[in-house]
């Protein structure tokens, strides 16, 4: 059995739950991200994060991005979202793109998708050679190391949905003009292959999650659900990285 395979995909929230955990995790996101900045007590800055998104087509990244950084001033995160690779972008190693866009301390950058192309997309439209992917993985985990290394906090989240629940959100994406427009014939074409693109997940799982970079697997088949452990994963992993580098977080308001 894999890892995906022990995932409880039908846990959700109320409306209320999920309105309620929201606000908690968004005062405390904020707060994290201004002491992190140096906009608290002190000037002094904290370690970088850097929190990377995966998951499969309509597994609601974009909503838990939307909920993660709704709190924060702009000026303090940076989205970078990552599609197919340029031409120009394929004459240099397949790590080169991502480096601009990595945060200094003090910063913070989301990632909508990410390195990890080269070992689910890439590996399963031939688009890297056997060869390739097979050398990706430690040159993947080496890359993680040297970040952590350097003071990252690296929060990787894989966002999981059932093959039904994909299935019915395409749907609802196709009826609705407004939402069409996420849905490409690339999106079909890639569902067929679910059994390879399954395998290539559980590899990329066993193979990189390491102990300076573990993967947090998200049941997503109820929005609410995944949004809200999105939030609290990712402060979780902030407070103890932050106390990890010396950076005592700010105390939770009496």
């Amino acid at each position: 059995m894999g890892r995906l395979d022990q995932l409880d995909l039908s846990l959700k929230l109320s409306k209320k739950e999920e309105a309620e955990r929201l606000e908690v995790g968004q005062q405390r996101m904020a707060t994290l991200r201004l002491a992190l900045g140096g906009k608290l007590d002190g000037d002094e800055l904290g370690p970088p994060v850097c929190v990377v998104f995966e998951g499969w087509d309509a597994s609601g990244k974009g909503g838990a991005i939307k909920r993660l950084i709704e709190p924060l001033d702009l000026r303090h995160v940076r989205v970078a979202q990552f599609g197919a690779p340029s031409a120009d972008v394929k004459r240099h190693h397949f790590l080169w793109r991502f480096w601009p866009q990595l945060p200094g301390w003090g910063g913070m950058a989301v990632f909508d998708r990410s390195w990890y192309g080269r070992v689910l997309v890439e590996r399963v439209e031939g688009f890297a050679t056997v060869q390739e992917v097979e050398r990706a993985y430690g040159e993947i985990v080496e890359f993680e190391r040297s970040l952590a290394a350097e003071g990252v906090i690296l929060v990787k989240l894989w966002l999981h949905i059932s093959d039904e629940e994909q299935l019915s959100r395409f749907e609802r994406r196709q009826r609705k003009p407004l939402k069409r427009w996420k849905l490409t014939d690339e999106d079909w074409r890639n569902r067929e292959k679910r059994p390879a693109y399954e395998q290539a997940l559980e590899d990329m799982l066993d193979r990189t999650d390491h102990e300076h970079a573990r993967w947090h697997l998200v049941e997503g088949d109820s929005k609410r659900w995944a949004r809200v452990k999105v939030l609290e994963t990712v402060i979780a992993e902030i407070e103890s990285g932050m106390r990890a580098h010396g950076f005592e977080p700010p105390a939770l308001p009496s």
